[in-house]
Parts: structure tokens; sequence; C-alpha cells
């Protein structure tokens, strides 16, 4: 299980205000300064920070903690998450739009195995919400038999 996820967003605290209110959640200040915390107050602890855009995690110096340092930002990243949240589709296209952000619907079959809305926060990065009606899809699509059948046999037997 994933606890937590870091994004970096050009205005911090409008993506992580946007993603707390997809979320019914909160949003706090966070420990790095200009980044905030967006917590939905689940029985897990799920939480995701935004950091400015730039900042990054880079490792310590031996014994030393990871730190987050300011790097040159990235127009786009690779990572990406897939959430479940409580808002309907239609919720979270209104916000969206409302912040001028893209927002797809896609549905199971439209060359996907599960129902998502994709959501680029500040048309850069993709979070992908699963609401109530779409979770089902997503867990059935993840079970072994489910991704055997897409993917074939594991690598690593």
């Amino acid at each position: 299980m994933i606890h937590h996820i870091s994004i970096d967003a050009q205005e911090p605290l409008r993506v992580a205000s946007a993603l707390a209110e997809i979320w019914q959640g909160e949003v706090y200040k966070f420990l790095v300064p200009g980044s905030f915390l967006v917590m939905p107050f689940d029985n897990y602890g799920t939480h995701i920070v935004v950091f400015k855009q730039g900042d990054a995690w880079m490792p310590g110096a031996d014994t030393e903690s990871a730190k987050v340092r300011q790097t040159s930002p990235a127009q786009f990243v690779a990572a990406h998450a897939a959430i479940s949240v409580p808002t309907t589709p239609a919720q979270i296209e209104q916000i969206g739009q409302r912040e001028g952000w893209r927002v797809l619907a896609r549905i199971r079959g439209d060359v996907v195995p599960f129902s998502v809305v994709e959501f680029w926060a500040e048309n850069r990065t993709l979070l992908e919400f699963l609401p109530p009606e779409f979770a089902p899809q997503y867990v059935e699509a993840m079970r072994p038999e489910s991704i055997q059948k897409m993917m074939g046999q594991p690598l690593n037997r």
C-alpha cells in the first residue's frame, strides 16, 4: 500500500487546495517552506505533499537523511498516481475546469481496463482519480488473473 506521494507544482497552494477539495480533505503547511500537505484523514494516513516546482528529494551523505533541494524544473513527470476519492466525476471535472486544467473521463473499454478520471494538475502532473463507482473496476482489473490476462506471465518466475 502506498501511504503518501510527493509532487511539485508552480503554485503549490493552489494545487493542494484543489486536491483537498476533490479528496474532501484539509491543507496544511508542510515542513519544507513553500510546500503543503493534503490530508483526507482516511484510515491509512494517506496524503500528498505538494512542493514548489523544481523541488526534489535527494539522498543525504553517508548516514544523513534525504533532503529536498531545488533542481531544474521538468515540464512533465513520469510519476503519477491512481487515487480513490469520494467525489463524483462531474465534481472532479468542475474543479479542473475552474482551474483551467485538463480533465478527461476514461471509461472502461476506452483502451483502459477500468474507468478513471485523468486530472492534470497545472496541465503537467497526472493524477488518476477513482470516484466510488470506478474503484471496484480498478480493484477487479488489478487481481492476479486479470493482470496475467493483460500482461502475460511475470518476468521474475
